[in-house]
């Protein structure tokens, strides 16, 4: 394992920043590819990503393939006790970004060391994965065209699969995603006199229960859609009904059909429930990410290297579904390409407070970086 990339996996850990608000990641990560030899570095792309560019021994074929790594933390308080914990309250590497970054950092160092490819490599170091679509914020802002790249691809940690086995699929392998928020309105009294006020929490606590029917019930059975809840707010300790209140929530699904049942169904049990208490309620639906569909030619490729670093039996190529989301899906709709799980162990899931990305998954990352970029622009010998 190269210990240089641990340490600057463990100091992206310690320093997290959230969103497109990475002043000292960005900087960090150009100035390490700068050090490592890249061509070019650029800056403020989709307001904070970096770019950094690799160009091959030769480059008579033209070819040019992104490589995407995401930088943003969570606000989340981190709970590991580790020695490189983070060194900001309420913000922490919980998603493996951190880990992501490094590697990316690390195929870099190698890539411009060796050279061994025809072609040009992009390496795509992207903010606001978390829920602010920075891949899409970084496409509208003329990355693909800019850089000329045909293919993309991207590599996302996986808690409780093995360190040094890979995962993924073609098609559909992440799903949709939308924000939800329904805001209760009653209006306020008097504990004493309930009879004089409407008591939003009331009416609140019936739709939240309410809509975990909707996949059950209004969902085809082979079909897949989630509802989860993220927050519930509402008044204050005392002797008053609460005047309104307020849930946030996520809904996630493959099939347009089932986004279209489970919007419908949240406006109209929402409104119903609330109605019936004489409250009124109001839907705010918000589309964040498109299904993350992988091409075939690309997953073929991908799946093809990964047995090379990491062995037959360490691959799955058809990996079942996941019911996540990722922005990454913007890039995959501008350009073939392919994302897939790096195993990262038996540790603690994604957005844990005690979750840490796992170091000995760094040399495969890096490894399967290099050969992806050699086996999909060969040097060919005459």
């Amino acid at each position: 394992m190269d210990d240089e990339i641990v340490a600057w996996r463990r100091d992206l850990h310690a320093n997290p920043e959230l969103g497109y608000e990475l002043p000292r990641t960005a900087a960090f990560v150009a100035d390490k590819l700068r050090g490592s030899g890249c061509d070019d570095v650029a800056e403020g792309v989709g307001r904070s990503g970096v770019v950094g560019v690799v160009r091959g021994r030769s480059r008579s074929s033209g070819r040019v393939i992104g490589l995407r790594a995401d930088m943003d933390a969570l606000p989340i308080h981190e709970a590991t006790g580790l020695s490189y914990a983070s060194t900001v309250d309420g913000r922490m590497h919980a998603c493996g970004h951190d880990g992501h970054t490094a590697m990316l950092l690390g195929a870099a160092k190698r890539l411009a060391e060796t050279r061994n490819f025809d072609g040009t490599a992009v390496l795509i170091f992207q903010p606001a994965e978390e829920g602010q679509a920075g891949a899409k914020a970084m496409c509208d802002d003329g990355l693909m065209t800019r850089w000329g790249i045909e293919k993309v691809f991207a590599l996302h940690n996986e808690p409780g699969l093995a360190v040094g086995h890979f995962a993924t699929r073609t098609g559909p392998f992440g799903a949709a995603v939308a924000s939800f928020r329904i805001t209760v309105d009653g209006r306020a009294a008097h504990a004493a006199s309930p009879q004089t006020g409407v008591d939003a929490l009331l009416p609140a606590a019936n739709i939240l229960i309410a809509l975990q029917t909707i996949v059950a019930r209004n969902v085809h059975p082979l079909k897949s859609g989630v509802i989860s809840f993220g927050s519930f707010q509402g008044g204050q300790p005392g002797g008053t009904f609460v005047r309104s209140s307020e849930m946030r929530g996520l809904a996630r699904w493959f099939e347009p059909e089932v986004r279209d049942t489970m919007q419908r169904r949240i406006i109209d049990i929402a409104e119903g429930i609330a109605s019936s208490y004489g409250a009124s309620a109001t839907v705010v639906f918000r589309a964040l990410y498109p299904v993350v569909v992988n091409h075939p030619a690309e997953t073929a490729l991908a799946a093809e290297v990964a047995r090379a670093v990491m062995g037959l039996d360490a691959v799955d190529p058809d990996h079942p579904q996941l019911m996540g989301s990722e922005d990454f899906a913007f890039m995959l709709e501008q350009r073939p390409g392919n994302i897939a799980l790096l195993g990262n162990g038996q540790t603690a899931g994604l957005h844990d407070p005690a979750y840490d990305f796992n170091d000995a998954a760094i040399p495969y990352g890096v490894t399967y970086w290099t050969r992806l970029v050699e086996a999909a622009m060969p040097i060919l010998t005459q």
